[in-house]
């Protein structure tokens, strides 16, 4: 079993930035891709950015380029998401979610293990 516990989440201003993190344990941390997912309230669950077991590949969802950044460290068994020029449209759950391989994925049923979710909220 694999727990994920995120933190970081909040209230913004539009333009601000916010840094979630990931703890992950229960298992191999450095050997699966991790991702991050979000959902706002009536909408179905969408892929903000992907990152692989080495941290040498990244993807990011559209929406995303430009002003997020995901990363990890495996020695803390930790992944990121750095979120820069924050919108009123980001506003939603993020979740933090485990591969079930080495390679991350936009899709979710290429995770296996889900955080309970942060909210963030971006105030225009």
């Amino acid at each position: 079993q694999v727990q994920l516990v995120e933190s970081g989440g909040g209230l913004v201003q539009a333009g601000g930035s916010l840094r979630l993190s990931c703890a992950a344990s229960g298992r191999t941390f450095s050997g699966y891709a991790m991702g991050w997912f979000r959902q706002a309230p009536g909408k179905e669950r969408e892929f903000v950015a992907g990152i692989s077991w080495s941290g040498g590949s990244t993807n990011h969802a559209d929406s995303a380029k430009g002003r997020f950044t995901i990363s990890r460290d495996n020695a803390k068994n930790t992944v990121y998401l750095e979120m820069n020029s924050l919108k009123p449209e980001d506003t939603a759950v993020y979740y933090c979610a485990a591969g079930k391989g080495p390679y991350s994925s936009g899709s979710v049923t290429s995770y296996a293990y889900w955080g309970q979710g942060t909210q963030v909220t971006v105030s225009s």
